[in-house]
This record gives C-alpha cells, sequence and structure tokens, in this order.
C-alpha cells in the first residue's frame, strides 16, 4: 500500500499507535538487561555500551523486518517429540511437544537469561567484589565485566528480544511502514532511557536485586512460551510496574528518613 494512502488510512494509524506502545513495553526487557550488564563495567564505559547494544537491538530489528517472510516461517514446527498423553484439565495438550525456530530460540534466551539472574543474585547474596574492596551486597558500580564480553551478551539477548518483538509487530499489521516506524520508535525511547534508568540502578542497590528478579521473570515466561504456555504479557508488566511502584515508595521513605536523620544531628 503506498504511504500516502497509508497516511490517510485511521486503521493504519491506529495500528501504528497500539504497535509503539507493545514494542516499548517489550523492550523493557530489553533495556533492563543492558542496564544490569552495562553497571558492571567502569563507569565511563557504561554509556557507550547501552548505546552500541539499544543500536544493535534496532539494527537486529529491521533486519528481521527485511526478512519478514522467513520470520514468520520461523513459527513453523520443525521436530516434534511425539508425547502422548501430556494434557490439561480441559484435555488439551498442557504443553506443545512441536517445536519451530521461534520457539528453541526463546527456550535457549529463557535459559541464558536465568542463569545470568541467577549468577548475579548468588555473587550479590555472597558479597562478591572483583575489584578488591569491601564488600557488599551489590553488583552495581563495579568492573567486573570486559567490554567485549558485555557486547557479546547482549547481543545474544537482543536477538531474542528481537525476534520476540517482530513476531509480535506481524501479529498487529500487514504494513511494513508501520513496522518500521514503531520499531524506530520504541528503540528511540529506550535510547533516550537508557542512561537515566542505568543510572538509577546503579545508584539504587536494591533496585538491582529487584531487576535481576525481573529478568529471572522474564526468562521463565521465555521458557513457557517456548513450550507453547503462552503468559499473558499484560499480567507479567502489571507485576512489575506495581513490584516497581512498591520499591520507589521504599526509596522515597528511605531517603526522607536519612534526611530527617541527617537534619537531627545538626
Amino acid at each position: 500500500m503506498p504511504i500516502a494512502t497509508l497516511l490517510a488510512d485511521p486503521a493504519a494509524w491506529a495500528a501504528l499507535i497500539t504497535l509503539i506502545v507493545m514494542e516499548v513495553v517489550l523492550g523493557i526487557d530489553n533495556l533492563i538487561f543492558i542496564s544490569i550488564l552495562s553497571n558492571k563495567l567502569p563507569e565511563a564505559q557504561r554509556s557507550k555500551v547501552r548505546r552500541i547494544g539499544i543500536s544493535l537491538a534496532l539494527i537486529m530489528r529491521l533486519a528481521l523486518l527485511s526478512m519478514i517472510a522467513w520470520i514468520v516461517g520461523m513459527t513453523a514446527p520443525v521436530f516434534d517429540l511425539g508425547i502422548t498423553g501430556a494434557t490439561g484439565s480441559y484435555g488439551e495438550p498442557s504443553f506443545e511437544t512441536a517445536f519451530s525456530i521461534r520457539d528453541l530460540i526463546l527456550i535457549a534466551g529463557g535459559l541464558f537469561l536465568l542463569y545470568k539472574a541467577t549468577s548475579e543474585i548468588h555473587g550479590a547474596m555472597q558479597g562478591e567484589d572483583h575489584s578488591g574492596a569491601a564488600a557488599t551486597p551489590t553488583i552495581a558500580g563495579k568492573a567486573t565485566l570486559g567490554f567485549g564480553s558485555a557486547i557479546v551478551q547482549i547481543l545474544i539477548l537482543d536477538m531474542v528480544f528481537s525476534i520476540d518483538s517482530i513476531l509480535t509487530a506481524v501479529g498487529m499489521t500487514d504494513h511494513l511502514p508501520v513496522m518500521i516506524v514503531a520499531v524506530v520508535f520504541a528503540v528511540a525511547v529506550m535510547m533516550f532511557a537508557a542512561d537515566p534508568l542505568g543510572n538509577f540502578i546503579a545508584r539504587n542497590p536494591t533496585v538491582v536485586m529487584l531487576a535481576l528478579g525481573f529478568l529471572l521473570m522474564i526468562g521463565v515466561v521465555l521458557i513457557a512460551d517456548g513450550f507453547g504456555v503462552h503468559v499473558p504479557k499484560g499480567y507479567i508488566y502489571t507485576a512489575m510496574a506495581f513490584s516497581a511502584g512498591v520499591e520507589i515508595l521504599n526509596i522515597t521513605a528511605r531517603r526522607r528518613r536519612e534526611a530527617k536523620a541527617a537534619d537531627g544531628n545538626h
């Protein structure tokens, strides 16, 4: 459909707005991972690796959009385990036994997220400090990762989240220009929010643990999705928003207590 026709089509505008919102929400997962990983680098490199990571996400999404027929074909089963008897309460299969390339990528990405989040939580609980300073229960602010390693890990998760993002776009509209505009806008929001979010996480160690908990949950959801168990994303993001709201209240209350204590000392 010509661009001029799309611009005059209210349905196309509605699809664009809806898709932008969906892409921004889906980008939160990607952004949390990039923020946590970048905070393990020296402070001078953090902003650079965030921008490289988000730029790679944009390049990957646009590349996948250019191969949209291949992406749609990724949902076709490539093998079937042939397991019988795995049924739910109403007699339907409780999980898929036929797996597509998309399913395998989601499962691999989910396992990678579970591994990363679990190892980071373990390190935080053990108070690991690779810099030799006094141990603290946080990974924020410590240069415990190489620049190249950070880029590789971000690239791996970019691929997983990009495929999920593009398949969502394909399911919502048939117009490629609408998909491209929505993806570019969502990645621009990620780029704008990257440094403020990363700095906020670095300044508040308790938020690191909350964000790692989010990554654990996202990893489980990706694995479940790969096995055909579809958890409504609205539930996930509502829970994340609620938890983040409670943590913001805790941070605000803690800062006010500290301010009062400082005033009392004077």
